[in-house]
């Protein structure tokens, strides 16, 4: 008998996908001083990395609830604009209420694809990705796009997880998920966290893509909590893929995953609280 192979669809991932953030908006919002103390040291490096500043229009893809957008808003001044882009519209209305209450009139959202950037080309100084590019299906794709948009000399910047080994607060529970709901390993071709964290993956990326004097940089950023127990209820909360990878088990045995993964995630308590293991690749590159 002829077996099939599974391959991966990258529609129903899309899809998939936006469906999570959808649900996810709310919680990724409320989240956000986590979100922004968090990420503050990777986020810095990255702007400082894309040498933004007063008067630059800057794109950013997969903004999400768009902390980073507002800070990028402040850096370039009423005289420049960001665009903050997203495929989930539940996700940028919180961008949007955030943009409100800093009383910035020089950032927009647009419900948009990262791989089908439909803007102009060379509209753009700079465009940033926060922990965006890992998810999407052809990163080539999506690299290709942000070229496309920026001006000559123009820079993209984007953060990314580096190995599992060094991001446990996240990959502790990813690999509790695959063993207790059975899960086959990725698809190739599929996305995942840690695709583009090993040495030297994102920086071939970027230079296959087209773009020319690429660098990065690591930088640790430990995820601090008071406890394991508020790790897991930020996951719980606000990463969709893990309720994804778990939907094929009964409610029982979900509770039950969660708390395996609280238990080992107490490992990296100490008296001074929750310190979960992570470290970002930020990487940047120029068009030509």
């Amino acid at each position: 008998m002829e077996q099939t192979t599974s391959q991966f669809d990258p529609v129903k991932y899309k899809n998939t996908t936006r469906d999570q953030w959808q649900a996810a908006a709310e919680p990724w919002y409320r989240w956000s001083p986590t979100l922004k103390l968090w990420l503050a040291k990777a986020t810095d490096k990255m702007l400082k990395m894309a040498n933004i500043s007063v008067g630059h229009r800057v794109l950013d893809v997969a903004a999400g609830a768009g902390e980073q957008s507002i800070i990028v808003a402040n850096k370039v001044s009423a005289t420049g604009y960001v665009l903050a882009t997203d495929i989930s519209s539940n996700i940028l209305e919180f961008a949007q209420q955030m943009a409100k209450e800093a009383g910035l009139n020089n950032i927009e959202t647009q419900v948009m694809d990262g791989e089908n950037l439909t803007l102009a080309d060379a509209t753009f100084d700079v465009v940033i990705s926060r922990v965006g590019l890992i998810y999407f299906p052809d990163q080539q794709r999506a690299l290709k796009e942000m070229l496309r948009v920026l001006e000559p000399g123009g820079k993209v910047a984007a953060i990314v997880y580096s190995t599992p080994e060094k991001n446990k607060f996240f990959s502790v529970p990813v690999s509790i998920i695959r063993n207790r709901a059975k899960l086959a390993p990725p698809l190739p071709g599929q996305p995942e966290p840690f695709s583009l964290g090993a040495e030297g993956i994102i920086e071939r990326a970027f230079s296959q893509a087209g773009f020319k004097n690429v660098k990065s940089e690591l930088v640790d950023s430990p995820l601090l909590l008071p406890s394991a127990k508020e790790c897991v209820r930020f996951e719980k909360e606000s990463f969709g893929a893990l309720h994804q990878m778990m939907s094929t088990l009964s409610d029982g045995e979900k509770d039950s995953v969660w708390n395996e993964i609280e238990e080992e995630l107490t490992k990296f308590e100490s008296k001074n609280g929750f310190a979960g293991p992570c470290e970002m690749v930020v990487a940047v590159g120029e068009k030509p």
